[in-house]
């Protein structure tokens, strides 16, 4: 039994060919001639052993060199090796061969396309005519037996499609990049994937010009309703390949009249951020010592009094508080943005900063205070050093016990801090 797609091609190329052959001059008798003449060019019999022959004209390629530069198909040395690429699917998230259903296209002698399509014809069980011829599957021997010529020297014309000639050629107008791999290079020649070029114009095609999309933009032009809606893609490009003659850079070019598709490649637009979560350490990365400039410096003001008494004590409980006050604040905007920019995987807080500031740890922050004990020590250490970091060598020496009623002072701030 025949594979329906293999008689769809056979009735349109007959069309094809008596549309042109036939013309209103002819006379039946005549019309009669050329329809016998088209079952007979036709036919498997004689068919066939033309397209096999024809076959080798044509190089099918993943990656044609023409792409490139149209001339380089061609060299002093002979045609250029066609590159057929067999990477297989692999869970990469890398956008490339293989990972990606793409057909395959084919250069050449644009007069053999018809034996391409021939080829390239899909069978029932989803798999290629050629891949059938491939594989010496019994459909295959099936179409191929015929009277006039071998299966053997038929499957081996069709073959040559995609059979190298041995020496691999290639061009120096294909562009060529030599990378380095240990102390020496490897020369690369960078060729384009059409399957996957086309591919993506078929599918933006299929976004801005199908019948959901008109119905949607219909509605949209009378002020309808439409549940679907369509798609927009902003900013597309279009380029063309091979100028006049798309059919002299491959077959799947001239298919598509030479234009393809680029998508934008402009970098985003970043909104500025106002508050960065820390990755390393709260103090250091988001409230600096100079942050609490002015109230370091309004600290060694009092503290230059050189007097010990109420006032100078609450003026420097104040000023105690008022740093604290500044990192509860800060710690909140921090909170903001966790849910955003904190990255469990990257982050290098430790375990106490983590509880402190993530919402994912937000049970544990309120039912535990062991973390909260060591970021009270954090704050009261910031405290202590942070005078002495910003007044230098004017700052006034503190004392343990300083530190000590520091410490205390932010543990009664325990609750804002939690």
């Amino acid at each position: 039994m025949q594979d329906p797609a293999i008689d769809v091609f056979f009735q349109e190329r007959k069309e094809v060919w008596l549309k042109k052959s036939i013309t209103a001059s002819l006379s039946e008798c005549e019309i009669e001639e050329k329809k016998r003449e088209c079952e007979n060019i036709f036919s498997f019999e004689n068919w066939l052993p033309n397209a096999a022959r024809r076959a080798g004209q044509i190089s099918i390629s993943t990656h044609p060199c023409t792409f490139s530069h149209p001339s380089a198909r061609k060299n002093e040395n002979g045609y250029v090796s066609s590159v057929i690429a067999t990477s297989g699917r692999t869970n990469d998230g890398y956008l490339r061969s293989g990972n990606l259903f793409a057909e395959a296209d084919a250069l050449g002698n644009a007069a053999a396309l018809d034996v391409y399509k021939f080829l390239m014809l899909k069978m029932q069980d989803g798999k290629t005519l050629l891949q059938h011829i491939k594989q010496n599957s019994e459909q295959a021997k099936n179409l191929l037996s015929i009277k006039s010529e071998t299966y053997e020297i038929l499957k081996s014309g069709f073959l040559a499609m995609v059979e190298g000639k041995g020496e691999i050629i290639t061009s120096s107008k294909i562009k060529q990049v030599y990378f380095p791999i240990g102390k020496d290079y490897h020369l690369l020649s960078v060729l384009t994937a059409s399957g996957i070029v086309y591919g993506l114009r078929k599918r933006i095609d299929d976004i801005r010009f199908s019948e959901a999309t008109k119905e949607a933009k219909s509605c949209e032009k009378n002020n309808e309703l439409h549940e679907g809606g369509y798609k927009k893609l902003p900013n597309i490009t279009v380029i063309g390949y091979g100028g006049t003659k798309p059919q002299n850079i491959s077959v799947l070019n001239n298919q598509n009249a030479g234009k393809a598709y680029l998508l934008s490649s402009e970098p985003p637009t970043l909104k500025s951020r106002n508050m960065n979560f820390p990755t390393v350490d709260f103090f250091t990365q988001t409230f600096s010592y100079y942050r609490c400039k002015d109230l370091f410096h309004g600290l060694h003001k009092l503290f230059s009094i050189h007097q010990n008494n109420r006032h100078v004590r609450d003026g420097r409980d104040d000023y105690y508080q008022a740093i604290i006050d500044r990192i509860v604040e800060r710690m909140w905007l921090v909170r903001g943005v966790a849910d955003k920019q904190y990255h469990a995987e990257t982050s290098q807080l430790n375990k106490n900063q983590k509880v402190w500031l993530c919402d994912e740890h937000e049970e544990e922050r309120s039912s535990e205070d062991d973390w909260l004990d060591s970021i009270t020590e954090q704050v009261a250490r910031y405290i202590f050093d942070g005078y002495e970091n910003i007044l230098g060598k004017k700052a006034i020496m503190f004392s343990d016990d300083e530190f000590q009623f520091i410490h205390k002072l932010v543990n009664r701030q325990r609750e804002a801090l939690r």
